[in-house]
C-alpha cells in the first residue's frame, strides 16, 4: 500500500440523484446529475475564459480543499496529493485524485512532473480498490476549454460501479 493516511468514509448525500439498481450492500446506489453534458460544457467555458484572463490566478476549489478552507469528503491523503469524493457524481463511485502542487492542465506539464503524474495514477488505482471498484472503472482527465476542463487544477476523475458505454463523449 501506500504510506498516505486512508479516510474513513462517509455518507453521501444524494440530492439530485439517478440511482442504480443491483448494487452489492453497502455500496452507494445513487449519483447526482450535475446538468448534463451540456451543464459541464457551459462551465468549462466560463472557466477557460477565467483562467485567460491576465493577472494572477485565483486559488481554485481545490487549493480550498488542499488547505481545508472547503470542506470535501477526503478518501486519501499523502505529501504529493489528495483524493475526495467528487461533490456532483457522475456515477456510483465518483472521486477526484489531485496534486497538492498545483498544475493548471495537463497539457502543461513538464518532464519533472513525471514521478507525480504516475503517484496520482497508483492512488487512483488503489483506492478504487478501497472503494470496491474490482469491475472496472474509467479515469477521465479533461484538459482546456475543448475537453471541458471545469477547473484549472489537474484533476484524474475516477468513475465506476456501472457499465460505461463508449466513446465517452
Amino acid at each position: 500500500g501506500l504510506p498516505g493516511h486512508l479516510h474513513p468514509a462517509l455518507p453521501r448525500a444524494a440530492g439530485r440523484a439517478a440511482c442504480e439498481p443491483g448494487l452489492q450492500p453497502g455500496q452507494p446506489r445513487c449519483y447526482v446529475a450535475a446538468g448534463g453534458q451540456d451543464g459541464e460544457v457551459q462551465k468549462a467555458q466560463r472557466a477557460a475564459e477565467a483562467s485567460e484572463e491576465p493577472g494572477q490566478r485565483p486559488p481554485t476549489i481545490f487549493s480550498k480543499i488542499i488547505d481545508r478552507t472547503i470542506r470535501a469528503d477526503i478518501l486519501y491523503e499523502d505529501d504529493k496529493c489528495l483524493a475526495f469524493r467528487d461533490v456532483a457524481p457522475q456515477a456510483p463511485v465518483h472521486f477526484l485524485v489531485i496534486p497538492k502542487h498545483p498544475i493548471p492542465r495537463l497539457s502543461r506539464v513538464a518532464a519533472g512532473d513525471a514521478e507525480l503524474l504516475g503517484h496520482l495514477l497508483v492512488v487512483a488505482s488503489q483506492t478504487a480498490k478501497v472503494e470496491g471498484l474490482v469491475d472496472g472503472y474509467r479515469v477521465v482527465i479533461n484538459d482546456g476549454k475543448r475537453g471541458s476542463q471545469s477547473v484549472y487544477h489537474l484533476h484524474l476523475h475516477v468513475l465506476g460501479g456501472r457499465q460505461m458505454g463508449w466513446p465517452p463523449g
